[in-house]
């Protein structure tokens, strides 16, 4: 019995000292695949040698993301707003009536201009009728030149009445039209500037919204890395540990007086998720490029405000070791301090950090 629950408070303290010690609280995600440089230590541990690359040299700015689509519709026409078919935070497909206005009076002006439209018609048909018959009558000489010149001109004044009557009847139908406010855009709502039965004018403000398929970031660019910005023109951007490569940048020509930088436009590749208009994010502007030291981050383990990385001996023997880091790029981070190039570095920190909690075997 002594020797049973001896037994099992042993097996209790190297579980603890196992979740404890060798488990980290906080590991990053592991890679897809074993990176290159990956191989077994002494003693089986699977670990990965660190070896300078080349990867871009950026600076870290702050950037407001926005979308490339965003607009005020207003109102073309006076009138009363008689519905509202989306509010805020409504999806709106494109062309979507989003409101409409009361067309009483529209209407009354289109049937006018329909109504002047048949009334030209027909008085242009019976002049060109009666110019044909007194041309034939002319031909015979049975009229005089002057008869004829004078239904011609009547002709003539028939047919420019029946293309004003036609014009007038486009625009009474482009009034009507104006009653119907459609989404120039597939989008979401993000303001409603009227309500049901407001009076508005031609101007006034109706409903904001913008499309979230197309977002870019705008950002300041200090007049110090201009120039290198302009010769490379590649950016990221760096959201919740994720590293969206810019499909473009845009750099203006001219800097802002008040604060001597350059606004530039950092394009984003279509359907980003978790990114929305008005959110602060941070840009890497690429300057150039130099060498790194990047390690896959499933070897990197959190504790706290702590990094660290286990580093794995010739010999076998692991250490824990403190690292700086820096950009995370993809499935593997820069370190900035802390280990050299040679070193190998443990993929599996769990592991890594029972190993390194182990007494060592007495020598003979």
């Amino acid at each position: 019995m002594w020797r049973a629950g001896l037994a099992l408070r042993a097996s209790a303290a190297v579980a603890m000292l196992a979740a404890v010690a060798g488990a980290p609280p906080s590991v990053h995600a592991q890679a897809q695949s074993p990176p290159p440089g990956t191989a077994a230590a002494p003693g089986g541990l699977a670990t990965f040698q660190l070896a300078a690359e080349s990867a871009p040299t950026e600076r870290l700015l702050d950037g407001t993301v926005e979308a490339v689509n965003q607009a005020t519709v207003s109102a073309q026409t006076a009138g009363r707003v008689a519905e509202i078919n989306f509010d805020v935070n409504d999806r709106v497909p494109a062309g979507a009536v989003i409101l409409r206005i009361r067309s009483t009076e529209q209407a009354a002006g289109l049937a006018q201009a329909q109504a002047a439209m048949n009334e030209a018609k027909a008085r242009e048909a019976e002049a060109q009728t009666r110019y044909q018959r007194i041309n034939d009558m002319y031909q015979r000489r049975v009229v005089a030149k002057a008869t004829l010149d004078e239904v011609s001109a009547a002709r003539d004044a028939a047919v420019a009445r029946l293309v004003a009557a036609r014009a007038g009847l486009e625009s009474a139908r482009e009034g009507v039209s104006y009653t119907e406010i459609r989404a120039p855009y597939a989008g979401v709502v993000t303001q409603r500037h009227v309500q049901v039965g407001e009076a508005v004018a031609p101007g006034t403000p109706l409903m904001s919204g913008a499309s979230l398929d197309a977002l870019r970031v705008e950002v300041d660019v200090p007049q110090s890395v201009i120039t290198q910005a302009r010769a490379v023109r590649k950016a990221a951007v760096y959201v919740d540990g994720r590293r969206i490569e810019a499909t473009g940048v845009t750099l203006f020509p001219s800097a802002e007086p008040q604060s001597s930088t350059f606004r530039a436009r950092i394009e984003l590749p279509k359907d980003v998720e978790g990114l929305a208009p008005g959110m602060f994010v941070k840009v890497g502007l690429v300057l150039g490029e130099d060498d790194r030291l990047l390690v896959p981050r499933s070897a990197v383990v959190e504790r706290s405000e702590m990094r660290a990385v286990y580093v794995v001996a010739p010999d076998g023997g692991v250490a824990l070791r403190q690292v700086r880091l820096g950009h995370v790029r993809g499935d593997r981070v820069e370190i900035l301090a802390g280990v050299v190039a040679g070193e190998r570095v443990a993929l599996d920190p769990a592991a890594a950090g029972l190993k390194a909690r182990r007494p060592a075997k007495p020598h003979d």
